[in-house]
């Protein structure tokens, strides 16, 4: 009678448990990291908010707030889009054409600041958003006393401006508010309890810089698609939700798409590798197992049927484990978001079955294709040879993996050399292929790489004693079962040292190009009469951001750049290491890029740049010059008069001061505390990444040392024959350190060459300089992975031993 392949699998996981503890714990961790980043995915998809603002407009006439870029022809073209840095809007002159379908409401939103406040001390309390009146009409305010603004000259203040201001709506009061159209005085003529100032529409159109442009329009009475129709493609005609209009909103869903969606993608690649290593160690563990099932007459059907049940049996109750701790990773991770700020506080976590049940199919599918991997070589053995084959490892490698692996080394070789003669976008995409083909090469070279670790680390095993020289022993002949042990390892390395030390290199590279670049002894973060201060030679900053149109042909994508408008001669108070063209010639309708950015764009002195403003508006500003700092003072430089009308903000941002500060300034700081401030705002990037790092090499840790109990738990028979021939426990648990000292040697090495290949050339095109790895750093690492492998390996070893007595 011929075995029964569902019997057995029930069998072998009845009365060996422990053989899959192993691959229960991989799966599990799998199914949590899958489902995790599913359940970001998934809540950036459908990340919404209700309608604040508009929420009393049925209908609003707005801007897109996507700039699209058209790429190719024909059935092969495809189009491109980016969110706008700042506020796209509508042309004022849809007014007269949706005046007859209804009332059309005109609404812009600009920051005004009152200086009497200011001076005061207020700071950033000082500074309000404006309106028009007519806003009031989908946006309620009640007047607390006095009237709504008639005409120019007029103000109704409210919160703590409207306090402040006192009587002033039953007498002469007056207050001086600066406006992106300028410093004026202006007379309170009402207050309101709801924070803000409020103009006439006319004058506010004037004072929010950009007369010719509203924020958006919103209609009453007017049915939708007739307003469609009067619009006729010039704008967006927005109802129900779509109202809701929030930046934060946008930036909200980008990061929780690229963290879903990107890093979900690598974190999956990486489960499901580890998770499929684990579940062909766990079978190839018991090829005495299968061979003498051969032997008794199982034909390779029967033990492949085996092996897909024992998965069936294994991956959905861990799949379905593994989501409860996905949840509770996706909260978490949901969580920090919001509370540093990248998420707004009305977008939920939307955790559905969908990437729950993905999560627990991929599970499955990477047990199935690694069991049905794996079985192939015991299940096709002739019976006969069945035991034989199984006392022994097989030296000889495989001559599917060894090619395999060998075109992965060669293919993450060759994007090595692509990413550093690229540029910085190319570099970046080609680096990512750098570090999976390695990894690949490692996992498909296994044998051959622990091998070679073997002989090369096993010399300085010799200077051990017996202990090392039978653990140099030990590691050539089961090379194997050392590669399965290693590979996690080299994951950990690699995969944590790319993503944490990528953002070492670019904060310093970033710090250094702040200090060797400003030449300024004063900075003023919130200047007064900026014209006064250029005037006196001071320089005035208008930080912003723009989108640049780069790459060539089909290739080509709008990448987002930080940009700074400039009144005033920039060479005075900024070194940008021009390396070609001359700033002297930066006048209206020119730009000087950052060399990153005009490698990218493949433009140079003399060419004309694509790039959006912040508002969306389209410029093809000439290159005049092309410098080296950009990473650290901004990529694109640019006169403030070409952004005249096209940010938010409508006046500069900072002062840049050679000398002492003049008196009415603003308030000033040095040039190395400015430094210092800078490297503040960078923290959600580096919290992001570090954090990425701390996921994927937490599992892979996680695997690391689950792979490495496995192996020892494998190696009782072999631990108690060391026993009974005459070694003490003491020499046992010794010869098992040397071994994990290799593993994690090996391990470090291995990962850290990776982690460099992908690193150099990457840093390289981004930064212009080599990679920065923080000694102290990258001790903890290599310390952290010794650690892992010798509690790995020592404490079920001691058990082991412990449970034998010769």
């Amino acid at each position: 009678m011929s075995p029964r392949p569902n019997g057995l699998a029930r069998a072998a996981l009845r009365f060996r448990p422990a053989a899959f503890a192993g691959t229960f714990i991989a799966l599990l961790m799998t199914v949590a990291i899958v489902s995790a980043c599913g359940i970001l995915l998934e809540s950036g998809a459908r990340a919404s908010l209700p309608p604040t603002r508009y929420a009393e407009a049925p209908v609003v006439v707005a801007a897109d707030q996507q700039a699209r870029l058209r790429v190719g022809s024909g059935e092969g073209s495809y189009e491109t889009t980016a969110q706008v840095p700042e506020h796209a809007r509508v042309d004022a002159a849809l007014l007269a054409r949706l005046a007859p379908l209804g009332r059309a409401v005109p609404d812009v939103v600009f920051p005004v600041r009152d200086e009497t406040r200011a001076a005061a001390g207020a700071g950033a309390g000082a500074v309000l958003e404006a309106y028009g009146w007519g806003s009031t009409a989908f946006s309620p305010t009640e007047l607390r006393a006095g009237r709504a603004p008639a005409g120019p000259g007029e103000v109704v203040l409210g919160g703590a401006a409207g306090a402040a201001a006192g009587e002033a709506a039953d007498g002469p009061g007056r207050v001086t508010l600066a406006t992106p159209a300028g410093e004026r005085e202006f007379r309170v003529v009402g207050r309101t309890d709801r924070p803000g100032a409020w103009f006439s529409d006319a004058e506010a159109r004037t004072l929010s810089g950009h007369p010719g442009a509203l924020d958006a329009i919103a209609v009453f009475g007017a049915d939708p698609e007739r307003v469609r129709a009067a619009v006729d493609g010039r704008a967006q005609v927005l109802t129900g939700p779509d109202r809701a209009m929030d930046p934060e909103l946008a930036g909200a869903k980008e990061i929780l798409t690229a963290l879903g969606g990107s890093f979900g993608g690598i974190a999956t690649l990486v489960a499901v590798f580890t998770a499929a290593g684990t579940v062909a160690l766990s079978v190839g563990q018991r090829s005495r197992e299968f061979a003498l099932l051969r032997a008794l007459g199982a034909t390779p059907r029967q033990i492949r049927r085996t092996v897909a049940t024992e998965a069936l049996l294994v991956a959905p109750l861990a799949g379905a484990l593994g989501c409860v701790p996905g949840i509770a990773l996706a909260s978490w991770w949901f969580g920090q978001l919001k509370a540093k700020g990248a998420v707004p506080d009305g977008v939920d976590l939307a955790v559905s079955w969908i990437p729950l049940a993905a999560a627990i199919g991929i599970g499955l599918a990477a047990a199935l294709l690694a069991g049905w991997a794996a079985s192939r070589r015991p299940a096709r053995i002739r019976p006969g040879q069945a035991l034989a084959a199984a006392a022994e490892e097989r030296l000889r490698p495989g001559w599917i993996r060894t090619p395999l692996g060998l075109a992965a080394l060669a293919g993450g070789a060759v994007c090595a050399g692509l990413a550093a003669t690229g540029s910085g976008p190319d570099a970046a995409n080609t680096s990512l292929g750098v570090v999976m083909l390695f990894m690949l090469a490692v996992a498909l070279l296994g044998p051959l790489v622990a091998r070679l670790c073997a002989g090369l680390f096993g010399l300085p095993l010799r200077a051990g004693g017996a202990a090392g020289a039978l653990a140099a022993a030990n590691s050539r002949a089961h090379a194997r079962r050392l590669a399965s042990a290693i590979t996690p390892i080299v994951l950990a390395i690699a995969f944590s040292s790319t993503l944490v030390f990528l953002h070492t290199s670019q904060d310093r590279a970033v710090q250094r190009q702040q200090e060797t670049g400003l030449l300024a002894d004063h900075v003023v973060t919130d200047p007064r009469d900026p014209d006064r201060a250029v005037a006196g030679g001071a320089v005035a900053i208008t930080r912003t951001s723009v989108l640049a149109v780069v790459g060539s042909g089909s290739d080509r994508w709008i990448q987002s750049a930080t940009a700074q408008g400039v009144a005033g001669d920039i060479t005075t108070v900024q070194d940008l290491g021009v390396r070609s063209g001359n700033l002297s010639r930066l006048a209206p309708g020119t730009v000087a890029v950052d060399r990153t950015l005009a490698d990218a764009a493949h433009a140079g002195v003399g060419d004309r740049m694509d790039l959006r403003l912040p508002d969306g508006t389209r410029t093809t500003p000439e290159i005049v010059a092309v410098y080296s700092r950009g990473l650290g003072l901004g990529e694109v430089t640019l006169p403030a008069a070409n952004l005249a009308g096209h940010t938010t903000a409508g006046r500069p941002t900072e002062l840049l001061i050679r000398g002492p500060v003049p008196a009415g300034a603003g308030p000033a700081q040095s040039a190395s505390a400015w430094t210092t401030a800078q490297s503040l705002d960078r923290e959600l990037n580096a919290w992001a990444n570090t954090t990425m790092a701390a996921v994927l090499g937490g599992f892979a840790a996680v695997a690391a040392a689950n792979t490495l109990v496995m192996t020892v738990l494998d190696r009782r028979r072999e631990l108690r024959m060391l026993r009974l021939v005459g070694s003490t426990r003491r020499q046992v648990l010794r010869m098992l350190r040397w071994e994990a000292l290799l593993v994690s040697g090996a391990g470090i090495t291995l990962g850290s060459a990776i982690a460099l290949a992908t690193l150099i050339p990457l840093t390289k095109a981004l930064t212009g300089t080599g990679p920065y790895v923080p000694p102290a750093l990258y001790a903890s690492f290599a310390a952290a992975a010794v650690a892992l492998t010798l509690t790995a390996t020592s404490l079920p070893a001691r058990r082991a031993l412990r449970l034998h007595r010769p």
